[in-house]
């Protein structure tokens, strides 16, 4: 009964239109496109465009999208009474992100309308969202038989390691020259170089620091590090482990999936027995003599920690079997470079990590961690509870409840609005009754809407409540200086730091 209301809303409506694109199909024109139909539609209507919320070069599979959240706050709290997009694709290809921006339209009472698929339901929830996720599983799938093919007759499947670049011309038949590489000999020398250097047991640090004292740019231009030379050893990542410059091309060594919380993309490693090996002969730069002493020393160099999970590097290992995470782990940075400042040697000193592992930067000096999160502390304790900090943290937290309570009223006021059109309905079925027309199916109707008014009504009761403006507690720095003063004892049992320091 609720949409079949919204679907009677008079001309004159509000309307907020959504426009996406992704990323790797469509053009930044395409937000005007469809802008500008759903403009033509909402005026058919009768409707009035108050707002546009838009999505650049984002996939419609993640909702991780600015555009789209603000679509949604802004439905909460009535804003607009319809949401206008070309189709339910655009607003989102996820089955769960779909049925929940409709569960948050019924809540601020405001319809889904699409130029495609016209009035949005539950129905067309449930099978638009089924056939979009069925359309990107066969999507993945045929995209990797796709790529899987390539591979197979000799082709690049993508991606671009150091040493080549991708071959550009036309083959004879005037086609042009597609999925191929060439080697870049500038680079291929520093490869060799690199191969040669470890070989002749340099550390994978003092290669890189050369490297970088030189001036020799790294891959994409970057500074070279020794992680980057050594890589997985279960990944077979690395510039040491790369089985290209031997004349072998290794493909479907990983998938990738899109973490659901985050929308950022995560590998996960396949079987062995799943990865694919193409001879590609003219792409070597590396002798066989040369790479097999390299593999030999760098099984020789691996250290066993135990059985390691297929998405684990050496580091990963190392460190969770040596190190328990620090309560300031990545967050400390070095006062010249601004680089990261990591652990060097057993004594738990930090230093500049561009220092110690590329050379570029100068400064030497280290500082124990137990002292460094003592200054931190010591901060948080003395400087934090400055009076006109403190008076900062309520002003904002004021404005904040203040915001809150805004909303409040202009959903109290949309919902207002409902209730007095259906006062209205209400009246026109009682004359109706009155007049003998209709009968039991009428009499049912207006039972119906009385049960929207009255739920309404509840809801209008429950938005009147304001949110109370806090008072600052006269002892609230003494409770904050214990809570730190707790926090210090807690992180001297390293399992409890990162929970410890989070709970500031």
């Amino acid at each position: 009964m609720i949409r079949h209301q919204l679907q009677e809303t008079d001309a004159g409506a509000s309307c907020a239109i959504y426009a996406r694109y992704s990323s790797d199909a469509q053009r930044e024109s395409s937000i005007d496109d469809q802008i500008r139909i759903c403009r033509q539609f909402a005026e058919k209507r009768g409707w009035q465009v108050t707002q546009v919320f838009a999505d650049h070069a984002i996939s419609g599979v993640t909702d991780h999208r600015p555009g789209y959240h603000s679509m949604i706050a802004a439905a909460r709290v009535g804003q607009f009474q319809h949401i206008l997009a070309e189709s339910i694709d655009r607003l989102s290809r996820d089955q769960e992100h779909i049925a929940r921006l409709y569960k948050q339209s019924l809540f601020g009472q405001v319809g889904i309308t699409t130029i495609l698929d016209g009035e949005v339901c539950e129905l067309k929830v449930a099978l638009k969202g089924m056939t979009s996720a069925l359309y990107l599983k066969e999507l993945a799938a045929r995209t990797h038989r796709g790529l899987e093919g390539r591979v197979v007759s000799g082709h690049s499947a993508g991606g671009l390691s150091y040493g080549y670049k991708v071959r550009r011309g036309m083959r004879a038949d005037g086609s042009p020259v597609t999925g191929e590489l060439e080697i870049v000999e500038e680079q291929a020398k520093v490869i060799r170089r690199i191969f040669a250097d470890y070989a002749r047991s340099l550390s994978p640090r003092a290669i890189a620091r050369a490297l970088n004292a030189e001036g020799v740019a790294g891959p994409r231009n970057g500074q070279w590090t020794a992680s980057l030379l050594l890589g997985s050893a279960a990944r077979e990542t690395g510039l040491l482990r790369n089985r290209l410059y031997i004349g072998e091309r290794v493909w479907n060594r990983q998938d990738y999936v899109k973490d659901p919380d985050t929308g950022k993309r995560r590998a996960r490693m396949n079987p062995k027995s799943a990865w694919i090996t193409d001879k590609v002969p003219l792409l070597a730069i590396v002798e066989r003599q040369v790479w097999d002493q390299v593999q030999s020393q760098l099984s020789a160099r691996s250290i066993s920690t135990g059985p390691a999970l297929p998405s684990e590097n050496l580091g990963t290992r190392l460190s969770n079997a040596r190190r328990p995470r620090w309560a300031l782990a990545g967050l400390v940075r070095c006062g010249l470079c601004d680089g990261p400042m990591s652990v060097m040697g057993s004594q738990g000193r930090l230093g500049c990590a561009n220092h110690v592992e590329r050379g570029t930067c100068e400064n030497r000096r280290t500082v124990l961690r137990d002292a460094l999160l003592s200054r931190v502390l010591h901060g948080l304790k003395e400087h934090l509870l400055a009076p006109e900090l403190v008076a900062e943290f309520v002003r904002a937290h004021i404005a904040e409840t203040n915001a809150a309570n805004r909303n409040r009223k202009t959903l109290e006021s949309s919902l207002e609005q409902q209730k007095s059109k259906l006062d209205r309905q209400i009246r026109n079925l009682l004359d109706l009754l009155k007049e003998g027309h209709g009968g039991s199916a009428m009499a049912g109707e207006l039972r119906e809407v009385e049960n929207q008014k009255a739920q309404i009504e509840a809801d209008i009761a429950a938005t009147a409540q304001p949110e109370p403006v806090p008072v600052l507690h006269p002892s609230l720095p003494d409770l904050y200086r214990r809570q730190v003063e707790a926090l210090e004892e807690s992180l001297r049992n390293s399992e409890m730091a990162t929970d410890a320091i989070s709970s500031l």
